[in-house]
């Protein structure tokens, strides 16, 4: 039985959003020729010193929903944001960009499959598009969200933000392998995934089982400055899936995450089972010797194939979880994963069973 906060959840979320189709819509162009999909997210401003919350009265492009055009395979992704000329500006005004499927669920949860998820540090990237592609059917309905900030004295009256899907169409014999996207955040399961970051060395950590059995073949991830290492685990062996530090600038300022790249000529991936526990670690060491808000970000992400006869679970859309992170992506709600000062995030060691039927 659903609990009564949830049907209440229900409520809201039917009285003001049904379903994605209710969105803005995003403008989607396709540019067969160079092989890209373009989803233009509409305009904001972008005052001087915004903050990626919109301390300083921006930050958030509505979110909307995006009509696939065609039938695709995607193997790279980059985002840009663009002045009213249409001229690039600096990468440096992105915080994050996520392409949300809402039909499907996570690999780590049931809530709605993060399809990319770009922050500041992620760059563009690609797939070796003859082996690994996500699969997208033409009239795939996908939810764009977009965080900005600008941390700089100019002001920009209006700036969009634009996704840049790079596909292989439909019907080709190749990529070899079709792979799914996941996530699994320290900040889990659903809300605001920024924490305050306490002074001195902390870490930060979640736990859950894959909802099916297969192989991760790439992986990155997200962390905020003074973060200084991230790792995925396997909690039964202790097997170490993967496990880097970021990459700094001159001043000690994160700029990027290296990318795992788990396959080669002999091998695909690093296999995962839902038989087993998997915890995400971020480590952070705060100088400051203040508690900062918003300060820490922990999350891994990257390309899953399912082992082989295995499908990809569907989204039960009435699974409590599953609510509460719409209500969130779709800024109906904001929810959060508190920490206490030791660091640890509460109930870091909370367990999602492989698939949640929602009762």
């Amino acid at each position: 039985m659903i609990p009564t906060a949830a049907l209440a959840l229900v409520a809201i979320v039917s009285a003001q959003t049904p379903d994605v189709a209710n969105l803005p819509e995003a403008r989607v162009t396709v540019d067969a020729k160079a092989g890209e999909i373009i989803i233009d997210v509409p305009a904001i401003p972008l005052p001087a010193h915004t903050g990626h919350h919109g301390a300083a009265g921006g930050g958030f492009p509505p979110v909307v929903k995006a009509v696939m055009p065609v039938g695709a395979s995607l193997y790279g992704f980059r985002v840009e944001v663009l002045d009213e000329q249409g001229n690039a500006l600096p990468s440096s005004l992105i915080h994050h960009f996520n392409l949300i499927d809402p039909s499907n669920r996570e690999l780590f949860l049931p809530i709605s499959r993060r399809i990319m998820a770009v922050g500041q540090e992620t760059g563009s990237q690609k797939l070796p598009k003859f082996f690994f592609g996500v699969p997208l059917a033409e009239g795939d309905v996908v939810v764009a969200s977009a965080m900005l900030h600008n941390p700089t004295a100019v002001d920009y009256p209006m700036v969009t933000t634009r996704l840049i899907l790079e596909y292989v169409p439909e019907g080709k014999f190749w990529p070899f392998w079709d792979g799914f996207p996941f996530q699994l955040d320290v900040a889990f399961p659903v809300g605001d995934k920024s924490f305050p970051l306490p002074p001195g060395e902390s870490s930060f950590s979640y736990e859950a089982r894959p909802g099916i059995a297969g192989k991760i073949v790439a992986i990155g991830g997200h962390l905020h400055d003074y973060g200084t290492r991230i790792e995925l685990t396997e909690v039964e062996t202790g097997r170490v899936i993967w496990s880097t530090e970021p990459t700094l600038d001159k001043d000690g300022k994160v700029v990027g995450v290296p990318i795992g790249k788990l396959y080669g000529l002999f091998s695909i991936g690093a296999a995962i089972s839902p038989e087993n526990t998997y915890r995400v670690t971020a480590y952070y060491n705060n100088p400051t010797g203040q508690t900062l808000s918003e300060g820490g970000m922990g999350v891994v992400g990257g390309l899953f194939v399912p082992a082989k006869g295995v499908s990809w679970p569907t989204a039960i859309v009435t699974d409590t979880l599953y609510i509460s992170d719409a209500a969130h992506y779709l800024r109906l709600e904001k929810t959060k994963a508190p920490a206490d000062a030791s660091g640890e995030m509460e109930s870091p060691s909370h367990v999602h069973p492989p698939l949640n039927d929602g009762s």
